[in-house]
């Protein structure tokens, strides 16, 4: 479900666009001066050159100093950083002269704010006000009764004490509340305000009146534990509505290209050819150059796939040559794309980023 962004706008603390990023490496004096000093701090042997083992963590401290999640944390934003990836590794250089370094790190930064412009990230600082305006407002009961009803109807019966933890579950950051899964927020958050709850001794739920009587004492000292430890949280909204893979197949050899390297790592038979069942396998290869999500992260995505996959009896696992097997990829590529062109996917995620804002990453602070 897609987020209100109009109410997040009161909420956010900065939106990252990738103007900044392209502010830096659009000016030449600014950007060799830059680079200049990071290739110094990182050439740890001071040899001249750097290693593609050396510059790997340059990507993880651009996300760093931007405030991103940290890899592997969110699927919104994993997608930013595999774009920043495979342009690095199109190089496949064992080592990076200080020239090279200027064109690897101009392609690492365009790339990200290339990712930031089409998908921004909004860092929302979540300090208790939004939550205590929404169980003291007039939309408080409405929303919460609904939410009694979901618990209930998954649970006929549950402690008072997991009603209550499988509410704040269901609250977003548009209540005020961050991710509740979060293990940080969990400890610190969630189990300090429970632990000085006085109903922890009713076993039972016993009406919507207790339900919401007791949510919102639990929800107040929340929002008192959010006002003394606020929690950063990055918001992202994708919609996928087919224009990367019309991209992608518009530029007939950069498709061809990746479908070669991907069947590079196909089993085939003695007589060369495919089994169809590898096509989600070649798929999930070609996918972040579609501007699709990895199979399995999006599941309206995945519906999509299957529908185009059963259109063209895809999963009957005949084995075919090279040559069929990419014109069945592309059949399914085409079809997800007027699918997607019809009836877009917005998605929206929120994850915590547990580095501060200010990060201790140098990489994108002026040179000293």
């Amino acid at each position: 479900m897609a987020t209100n962004t109009s109410s997040l706008k009161k909420k956010s603390e900065q939106v990252l666009d990738g103007s900044d990023i392209m502010e830096l490496v659009e000016n030449q004096e600014v950007f060799t001066s830059f680079v200049d000093h990071k290739f110094k701090e990182l050439d740890k042997d001071s040899d001249g050159h750097l290693s593609v083992k050396e510059l790997q963590p340059a990507v993880a401290d651009i996300g760093a100093a931007l405030g991103l999640p940290a890899q592997g944390s969110s699927p919104d934003s994993d997608h930013i950083y595999s774009e920043v990836l495979n342009e690095f590794t199109q190089g496949k250089q064992e080592k990076v002269s200080k020239t090279e370094f200027k064109e690897v790190l101009s392609d690492i930064l365009l790339g990200m704010a290339a990712g930031l412009k089409r998908d921004p990230i909004v860092i929302l600082r979540i300090d208790g006000e939004d939550l205590l305006e929404f169980i003291n407002g007039p939309s408080y009961e409405v929303e919460m009764l609904s939410v009694f009803s979901q618990i209930v109807s998954d649970d006929a019966v549950l402690p008072m004490r997991d009603c209550i933890v499988k509410a704040l579950e269901k609250l977003t950051v548009d209540q005020g509340m961050p991710p509740s899964p979060d293990s940080w927020v969990t400890s610190n958050i969630i189990e300090p305000a429970l632990q000085l709850w006085d109903g922890n001794n009713q076993e039972n739920l016993v009406s919507q009146e207790t339900f919401l009587e007791e949510f919102k004492k639990v929800a107040e000292r929340v929002a008192q534990n959010l006002k003394e430890q606020p929690v950063i949280v990055a918001h992202s909204e994708n919609t996928f509505d087919g224009s990367g893979i019309k991209r992608l197949l518009s530029n007939k050899f950069e498709l061809d290209k990746l479908l070669n390297t991907a069947l590079e790592n196909v089993p085939k038979d003695r007589n060369g050819k495919v089994s169809k069942e590898y096509l989600r396998v070649v798929l999930d290869v070609v996918a972040p150059s579609a501007s699709l999500p990895p199979i399995g992260a999006v599941e309206q995505i995945d519906k999509v796939v299957a529908d185009a996959f059963d259109m063209i009896n895809a999963d009957d696992g005949k084995a075919v040559k090279e040559d069929e097997f990419k014109k069945l990829l592309t059949e399914i590529l085409g079809s997800v794309m007027l699918q997607l062109e019809g009836n877009p996917v917005s998605i929206s995620s929120n994850s915590v980023v547990h580095e501060p804002l200010a990060s201790s990453s140098s990489l994108l602070q002026p040179s000293s």
